[in-house]
């Protein structure tokens, strides 16, 4: 068992969460196995997919000292599934108090999704653990080093039209991590293990 802090910290240590955005849970499983055995630490798979919960929990049991979340998290009802699952962290692309309050309950960490500093300050009132900026394809590198210069307290993970190359950018502005989907893990698993690869290589030397 871990703490929710250990959790979050082991979630975001690598400074990228891979985002495995497919149709199916065979496919997801299949990526996110490519991703974890070229070294990422953090996946996350949306609810989008209808298959995400079985994904979770055969990867979940898999890989245990990864850290395997669910992303939009919408409500209350779909965070005990994820949890149940096996998800250790919730991603939400908004803010919501009762899927925070939820995660906080069965011990996982919460990244609600904030598009504004009124957003981030009221994701950071609300018990968030990190908070994801979405839409990151809307804003730049320099937006975080400003709202760090107001909110200095504030882990942000940028999520959203980010490519592997733009990770370290968003890493030197301030982010503690950086949400990268389609970008870094679709393909076949011999292309996901090469970004992911190439991308950890570039964030930690």
């Amino acid at each position: 068992m871990s703490y929710r802090w250990e959790i979050t910290a082991n979630a975001l240590r690598q400074g990228v969460v891979g985002i495995v955005r497919t149709h199916d849970a065979e496919s997801a499983v299949a990526a996110a196995r490519a991703a974890l055995e070229a070294g990422l630490r953090s996946v996350e798979l949306p609810l989008t997919n209808p298959g995400a919960l079985d994904a979770i929990s055969g990867l979940s049991a898999a890989y245990p000292d990864a850290a395997i979340g669910a992303g939009t998290v919408l409500d209350e009802a779909s965070a005990v599934l994820a949890i149940r699952a096996g998800a250790r962290f919730l991603v939400s692309p908004s803010v919501d108090a009762a899927v925070i309050r939820t995660a906080h309950r069965y011990g996982a960490a919460a990244f609600p999704g904030a598009g504004s500093v009124t957003e981030i300050v009221r994701a950071l009132e609300e018990g968030a653990d990190a908070v994801k900026v979405f839409p990151a394809s809307a804003l730049s590198p320099s937006w975080i080093s400003d709202v760090r210069a107001a909110l200095p307290q504030a882990p942000l993970v940028p999520t959203g039209g980010i490519a592997p190359e733009d990770v370290s950018g968003w890493l030197s502005a301030g982010a503690v991590a950086c949400g990268v989907g389609s970008a870094l893990t679709r393909g076949s698993g011999a292309e996901i293990a090469v970004r992911v690869e190439t991308l950890l290589r570039s964030t930690h030397g």
